[in-house]
């Protein structure tokens, strides 16, 4: 397998000592996407076969964490004669700054994407200051 296809795949999410998972699942880490605007932070999230009702945001104090359920979707009569794809949870947590505005955040998900959107507060945006002559 090359280097490149290599870093396609998917990365399982390591479990935090003291912690018991309470399903047998896989449990990866999704692909994210951080940009930082003007007046807000976006995260995109690749989180394949996660949809509204399944996607679990929290925010407890400064980590902030995703969570996707992944229920596989298996035909009774079709018989698998290869999976390459593995399936699972996602599972993702993020240190935000005291920056973010956290009543005012957000997220959308679409055909498996996930959007978060991380309002900047008040203070944190930049502004320009005018410059008179004396």
């Amino acid at each position: 397998m090359s280097e490149s296809s290599q870093e396609l795949q998917k990365k399982e999410a390591e479990t935090p000592a003291g912690v018991e998972r309470t399903r047998s699942e896989k449990v990866y880490i999704p692909a994210v996407d951080i940009i930082e605007k003007k007046d807000e932070m976006v995260v995109i999230a690749d989180m394949a076969g996660c949809d509204e009702n399944t996607v679990d945001i929290t925010l407890e104090k400064n980590l902030l964490t995703i969570y996707g359920k992944v229920v596989p979707d298996k035909g009774d009569d079709l018989q698998p004669a290869l999976f390459e794809y593995g399936t699972g949870d996602y599972q993702r947590s993020f240190t935000i700054s005291e920056e973010i505005d956290r009543e005012r955040i957000n997220a959308k998900v679409k055909n498996g994407v996930l959007t978060i959107i991380l309002p900047k507060a008040a203070a944190a945006k930049s502004r320009k200051i005018a410059v008179v002559s004396e």
